[in-house]
């Protein structure tokens, strides 16, 4: 009789330990337990822990609760100004209502994943190419529009979307790359135009400036051959104008017609005591002779003409 007291205790242990085995669930942090009974969903989801279902009537199904990454593989389609285009993507989703995404949808995955597919499609057909260049945030605020419409209904929650890339033909991509650098080149002549404008400013008034002061263009001529003879690794033949002779010409006849001019005057207001000053005689007149040339000056010996031109050498003669 003990005997099988003894057996029948230990098969009952054995069969509450199969079945406390076959009961027992665990559910992770980030999962929910959805458990259906006979099929009909229950009433309460499952949190994270121990818990304990009816083997043979229950099933649990877990549901991951985090965020999930989906990559959408690249679409091919053509945009509002027929340019065709593959674009890929990428999503982030979660679940926020696990009974829904077990109940309402047989996989929501593959479902957010088509539903990724047709949106990003439809997108590229609403937008043009610069948009899906350039653009980019607000096609991403659409596509995220798109899919969270629907998945609200699943228990499913769109966080974010992304478009990876848009590959172009090679064809649109020699064309844009001309474009940029058509664009560049007005650019650089836009700039340059600029900058001779405002060269051609500075230049009138350096011209204006040295107008008034002819000597100025000489000094300049003669600060360009110093630049140029600094490299020293080339013959410099710097032509001599005869015009800057007849310039020094005329100056060195002007300053010493000015100082014989201003000896007769000095000489005039105090002249020498007992002496009286004769009466002066017209200059003789000198065809091309300057007017100062033509003037008589007073001296203590008499009065007599300047130097003349037909003195000095003609310019033509001049070295």
């Amino acid at each position: 009789m003990v005997e099988e007291l003894v057996t029948a205790g230990v098969g009952l242990a054995c069969a509450g330990a199969v079945y406390f085995m076959a009961a027992a669930r665990v559910v992770k942090q980030y999962e929910r337990g959805v458990v259906l009974r006979l099929g009909k969903l229950a009433s309460a989801v499952r949190g994270p822990g121990f818990t304990m279902i009816i083997p043979g009537i229950d099933r649990m199904r877990k549901v991951n609760m985090q965020i999930v990454t989906m990559p959408v593989p690249a679409q091919e389609g053509i945009t509002r100004d027929n340019v065709t285009v593959r674009v890929d993507a990428v999503v982030y989703f979660k679940v926020v209502d696990a009974a829904d995404a077990v109940v309402r949808v047989e996989d929501y995955r593959f479902a957010v994943s088509q539903m990724a597919q047709t949106s990003l499609r439809s997108i590229i057909g609403k937008s043009e190419l610069d948009d899906l260049l350039s653009n980019r945030e607000k096609l991403n605020q659409g596509l995220e529009l798109m899919m969270d419409s629907p998945a609200i209904g699943w228990g499913v929650t769109v966080d974010r979307v992304e478009i990876k890339d848009v590959s172009l033909p090679e064809t649109m991509k020699r064309s844009m790359a001309r474009q940029a650098e058509a664009t560049r080149d007005r650019r650089a002549r836009v700039i340059n135009a600029d900058a001779e404008l405002q060269a051609s400013k500075k230049l009138a008034e350096a011209a204006a400036a040295m107008s008034d002061q002819p000597a100025a263009l000489q000094l300049r001529l003669l600060q360009t051959v110093v630049a140029v003879a600094a490299e020293k690794n080339s013959t410099l033949v710097l032509p001599f104008p005869v015009e800057l002779l007849r310039f020094l010409e005329r100056s060195g006849l002007q300053a010493q017609a000015q100082t014989a001019q201003a000896e007769a005057e000095r000489e005039r207001v105090q002249p020498p005591a007992g002496s009286t000053a004769p009466e002066a005689s017209p200059t003789p007149e000198v065809p091309g002779t300057p007017e100062v040339l033509r003037t008589p000056v007073e001296s203590g010996d008499g009065i007599g003409p300047l130097p003349q031109l037909e003195e000095l050498p003609e310019a033509e003669n001049l070295p």
